[in-house]
């Protein structure tokens, strides 16, 4: 790959009609310049990449048309937030991207006179980025190019992002500043939203240590080799973002955080901090296809406009603690958890009474992809006992209105349901007073191996929970004939630990159900409790078709 010469004359003209003034900001093969148009004389901002070797003018033709159109998409998706391409050329080795001058300062110069950023700043930043990349990812459109000098801050905060259009452009993996490169990307395999997330979580690493979290090396190739093959250096500043900084630098691009784990991340960040503004504002909401977090859901996406509303719809549900009013984060939780037979699990026993695994999610957007959210208490039917099964004394069957049923303890009701039409919904049982829970999931947007699913979707969003622990490993089983998984964890929820039974299924394609049982961990071994459980699993039943 071709360098950039560290300057250009200022008498000279890019494309015989731009004039550079000064230089605004550098990085590895990228410098930016203020500049003037000798034909309008407005102020411009000229960005210069040298380009790899590669004498064929049909690829810079296809580089420069390619930076145009996806400049003009994304300024129609977000006025304001993207910057606006007048011009692209190549010329001299050098691809040159004329934008309008923008009225603020890339991320990268503000770093190298402040360093390092407190967790809310960092937060505010991040969330707007990711305003942008979503938008993005919704159309379609991968940044592949992100890094600090290609963000501008204004003096207010906003956010102003160039470069789009890069990535593919050219025959080279990344154009420029490798160090911010995903693995993938290092590996020159192809990319997609998720490398967007890791250049998103290698700016919020500089922006809190200080540093990128690979180094640059001598050459774009050394830097490159570095970020696919060594071990990320554990942030020691990141604070409460360490867990985002930390979910969103995973090797493995199906393990990286998704989106609305990450908004939820920096939301809880600027909410706690009472002097910060934003908390006057509304909260951030996930928007589109990819509103969905990490879970049952999210190898769906790309199936299309249908799979759009139930994915949207398994993010409404979210990654539950238990409770009607506790919402979860992640699509993750709104299929058939974990496995397969109907043993009482085993394990470790800490201490606490609580109802569930904690996890607030953020709200689902008015997304035209998107359903609203309806919370209804839904009376069932119980019944004496449920068809061809014996019941302990104590238990009556709930027949619900969407077709399942199960047998309950005396007393239990569905607290209330989360909805998104009839495609996703979940159903939460417990009894006043009671600090056990039952969560009953339906979706049609499944992963599926519902091991891969717990594993991939659903337990790096469980991550971002206080206290996360799996016990033992995802076991994959059958469950009344179907394909199914079963995951066990510990978590906390208002200094309370709490332990959880995950039971999830497939019942055909991409839909099914999972059962989730949360108690107290002090007391997971009564036996009241342990037999609660083997009836829930002995007595579920899916509609009839």
């Amino acid at each position: 790959m071709t360098m950039v010469k560290a300057r250009v004359s200022t008498a000279e003209l890019v494309a015989g009609r731009y004039r550079l003034v000064d230089v605004v900001h550098r990085e590895t093969n990228r410098v930016s310049y203020y500049g003037e148009d000798t034909e309008t004389e407005h102020p411009c901002l000229l960005t210069q990449i040298g380009l790899p070797e590669d004498p064929c003018p049909e690829h810079a033709r296809r580089a420069t048309s390619r930076i145009l159109r996806a400049s003009e998409r994304m300024g129609l998706l977000r006025p304001g937030r993207v910057a606006t391409v007048l011009d692209a050329v190549e010329e001299s080795g050098s691809l040159w991207i004329v934008t309008e001058w923008i009225d603020a300062t890339p991320l990268g110069e503000l770093l190298t006179q402040q360093r390092t950023f407190n967790h809310v700043r960092a937060a505010r930043i991040g969330l707007e980025l990711l305003d942008v990349l979503e938008a993005a990812h919704v159309a379609g459109i991968t940044h592949g190019e992100l890094s600090p000098g290609q963000v501008f801050v204004s003096d207010e905060g906003s956010v102003v992002v160039t470069g789009f259009g890069l990535a593919g452009a050219t025959l080279a993996p990344r154009v420029a500043a490798p160090s911010y490169a995903s693995p993938e990307q290092a590996r020159d395999e192809r990319i997609g939203p998720a490398s967007d997330l890791w250049a998103l979580g290698a700016i919020l690493y500089t922006m809190v240590e200080g540093r990128p979290p690979y180094r640059e090396r001598d050459r774009p190739e050394a830097t490159l080799k570095g970020v696919d093959r060594l071990p990320l250096r554990a942030p020691v500043r990141a604070g409460p973002l360490t867990q985002a900084v930390q979910g969103l630098l995973r090797k493995d691009s199906r393990e990286r955080l998704s989106r609305p784990v990450v908004r939820e991340a920096f939301v809880r960040v600027l909410h706690e901090d009472p002097e910060d503004p934003l908390q006057e504002q509304s909260r951030p909401r996930p928007r589109g296809l990819y509103a969905v977090g990490p879970g049952w859901g999210r190898r769906a996406m790309v199936a299309g406009t249908a799979l759009a509303v139930v994915t949207v719809a398994a993010a409404v549900l979210g990654v539950t603690s238990g409770r009607p009013d506790d919402s979860g984060s992640s699509a993750a939780d709104t299929a058939p958890g974990p496995s397969a037979s109907t043993r009482a699990p085993s394990g470790p026993s800490p201490t606490g009474p609580s109802p569930t695994d904690p996890s607030p999610t953020p709200t689902p957007s008015s997304s035209p992809s998107s359903s609203p959210t309806q919370e209804a208490t839904e009376a069932g039917t119980p019944t004496a006992s449920p068809s061809g099964t014996a019941l302990p004394g104590g238990y009556t069957t709930y027949k619900s209105p969407d077709g399942f049923s199960v047998a309950l303890p005396e007393g239990w009701q569905p607290l209330g349901t989360k909805r998104a039409s009839d495609l996703a919904y979940r159903v939460f049982f417990s009894a006043d007073g009671d600090p056990r829970t039952l969560a009953i999931t339906y979706s049609e947007a499944l992963g599926s191996d519902p091991v891969a699913v717990w594993r991939d979707d659903v337990q790096p969003g469980l991550e971002e929970r206080g206290g996360f622990q799996r016990i033992g490993e995802i076991e994959a089983t059958t469950y009344q004939g179907y394909k199914a998984a079963d995951m066990e964890w510990l978590s906390d929820k208002d200094g309370v630990r709490v332990r959880t039974f995950g039971r999830g299924f497939l019942i055909d394609g991409h839909r099914g159900y999972s059962l989730r049982w949360s108690t107290p961990e002090a007391d997971w071994d009564d036996p009241a409790n342990q037999e609660a459980l083997d009836v829930f699993l002995r007595t579920f039943r899916v509609p009839e078709d």
